[in-house]
C-alpha cells in the first residue's frame, strides 16, 4: 500500500505477564517509532484499553488470571473495541489454538520467542490497514458532505430561479401573443421568439434539475394513481404546439381513445415533455414528430418518433448513464444537458417501465419507454 505512515501516530497496547517479554517488545517497537501502552494481565488489558485506546493490540495468548483468547473475546463483544485489531503471542504453534485464535477474532499471531524482523512486518502490516480504514472513512465522510451541499445547492437553484423564470416566461407569451410581425418587423419578431424559446428551455431546465435533486435524495415520492395515458399527452403536447409551429415541425399522435395505467402523473408528463422537447430539438423544419400508445401484452408503450439528425453509434453508447452525462447540439444549436435522459429513465423505473432507443444518424431517433397496463 503506497501510503506514507507516520508510526507515532499509532499506539499499540502490549500485554504479557512475563515482564521481560513487555520490554523487549516495547525497545524494539519503540525503535520504530510507535506509540507504546502495556499491560501485564487480562483485567489490565481491558482497563488499558478502554484508557488508552490503542490501535493495535499484541496479545499474549498464556496469561495465569484470564487468556488472552477471552481478553478478546470480551473485547470483540463491546462496539466500541470490537473493531482494534490483535496480533496474538504465542509460544504454541498448535493448529487448534490457531483456529480458536481465529475464531475470537485474530487479525494475525506471532510466535514465541519472535523474530525481530517477522515481528515489525506483522506490525506494519496491521497498522497500515488501520491507516487505509482510516482513510476511506474520512473520504466517506467528506465525500457525503460535500454530496449533501452539491444537493442543496441544487435544490435551491432550481427552486429560487423558478418564479423570476417563470415570470419572464409569461411577459415573452403575452408579447409573442400581442406583438404581431406586421408590427414589430421580422427581425424583433425573431428575436423575441428566441428569447421565448430560451426561457421555455431554461424553465424546463430548472424543472428537470429540481426533479432529479429530489429524486436522487430521495425526497421524491411516486404517488400511484389510475391515469388516462392519452389525456396525458395530449397535455403535454398542447404545451409544445407554439414551439413546434414556430420550427416548423408538426406533430402526429396515434393513440387510441384511451388507455390507462398506474402511475404517476407528474412523472409521466416530465418523461413525455422531455422526450417530445429533445424530439424538437433534434427535427427538422418542415418534418414531423410522430407520437404512438400502444399495447402490447400488459405492456403500454409510447414512443416519440423523429426524423431528426440521429445519434452516432458513439453517443449511443454513452446515453443513459448518469456518469457520461452525454448531450450533444440539437438542429439550430439549441443545446441540451443530457439531464432530461437521465431523469425519464429514473422516473420511468420508478414507474415500474424501462425506457429505450433506437436511432440511425441521419435518418431519425425514436425513444420508447413501457408502463405496466391498469390491472
Amino acid at each position: 500500500m503506497n501510503m506514507e505512515i507516520n508510526p507515532s501516530e499509532y499506539k499499540i497496547l502490549i500485554v504479557d505477564d512475563v515482564l521481560s517479554n513487555v520490554l523487549l517488545l516495547k525497545v524494539l517497537l519503540t525503535n520504530e517509532n510507535f506509540t507504546i501502552a502495556t499491560a501485564n494481565n487480562g483485567q489490565q488489558a481491558l482497563e488499558q484499553v478502554d484508557k488508552e485506546s490503542p490501535d493495535l493490540i499484541l496479545l499474549d495468548v498464556m496469561m495465569p488470571d484470564m487468556s488472552g483468547f477471552e481478553v478478546a473475546q470480551r473485547l470483540k463483544e463491546n462496539p466500541n473495541t470490537a473493531e482494534i485489531p490483535i496480533i496474538f503471542l504465542t509460544a504454541l504453534n498448535s493448529t487448534t489454538d490457531i483456529v480458536q485464535g481465529f475464531q475470537v477474532g485474530a487479525n494475525d499471531f506471532i510466535s514465541k520467542p519472535f523474530n525481530k524482523e517477522e515481528l515489525i512486518i506483522r506490525v506494519s502490516h496491521q497498522v497500515s490497514l488501520v491507516a487505509a480504514k482510516r482513510l476511506i472513512l474520512s473520504k466517506t465522510e467528506e465525500l457525503e458532505r460535500t454530496i449533501a451541499a452539491r444537493d442543496k445547492l441544487y435544490s435551491v437553484i432550481a427552486h429560487d430561479l423558478r418564479s423570476p423564470m417563470g415570470s419572464i416566461k409569461m411577459v415573452l407569451n403575452m408579447l409573442i401573443l400581442n406583438l404581431p410581425i406586421e408590427k414589430i418587423g421580422h427581425e424583433m419578431y425573431d428575436l423575441l421568439t428566441q428569447a421565448n424559446q430560451t426561457t421555455e428551455d431554461v424553465f424546463a431546465l430548472l424543472d428537470n434539475l429540481l426533479k432529479w435533486t429530489k429524486s436522487q435524495i430521495g425526497k421524491m415520492n411516486v404517488v400511484f394513481q389510475d391515469v388516462n395515458l392519452v389525456e396525458v399527452v395530449d397535455s403535454v403536447i398542447e404545451i409544445f404546439k407554439m414551439v413546434a409551429s414556430v420550427k416548423k415541425v408538426a406533430i402526429r399522435v396515434e393513440t387510441p381513445k384511451q388507455m390507462f395505467v398506474y402511475a404517476d402523473i407528474d412523472m409521466l408528463k416530465t418523461v413525455i415533455r422531455n422526450l417530445l422537447s429533445n424530439a424538437l430539438k433534434f427535427s427538422h423544419e418542415g418534418s414531423e414528430i410522430i407520437l404512438r400508445i400502444e399495447q402490447t401484452d400488459d405492456k403500454v408503450v409510447v414512443s416519440v418518433q423523429d426524423y431528426g439528425c440521429g445519434i452516432s453509434e458513439e453517443g449511443q453508447q454513452k446515453l443513459l448513464h448518469a456518469d457520461t452525462h452525454f448531450s450533444t447540439y440539437g438542429t439550430n444549436n439549441e443545446e441540451g444537458s443530457g439531464l432530461g435522459l437521465l431523469l425519464c429513465q429514473d422516473f420511468v423505473l420508478k414507474n415500474n417501465g424501462k425506457l429505450w432507443f433506437t436511432s440511425q444518424e441521419g435518418e431519425g431517433t425514436t425513444f420508447s419507454f413501457s408502463l405496466p397496463l391498469k390491472k
